[in-house]
């Protein structure tokens, strides 16, 4: 998969929308630029070569997401039924 794309003059790009997609990026993903020894740039989740799954880079990014206003025991409540 291939998308040439234009640094800003701030040093900016903006990731497609199929390539955040496929590599599981979602908004306030942290990601790291990691430069392999065959030169190649490559852009990862923040963590991801350090043993952290997909999943858990999923789960950090709706964390927060889910604030309704619900008290503990509600929440409680709801997981035991």
């Amino acid at each position: 998969m291939r998308s040439p794309m234009r640094i800003t003059i701030k040093g900016q790009v903006t990731i497609p929308q199929e390539i955040r997609e496929f590599a599981g990026f979602r908004p306030g993903t942290e990601v790291e630029f990691v430069i392999g020894d065959d030169g190649v740039v490559r852009v990862i989740a923040a963590g991801q070569g350090r043993g952290v799954s997909r999943l858990d880079a999923a789960i950090a990014g709706l964390r927060g997401s889910a604030d309704r206003g619900l008290s503990t025991d509600e929440i409680m409540a709801l997981t035991r039924e």
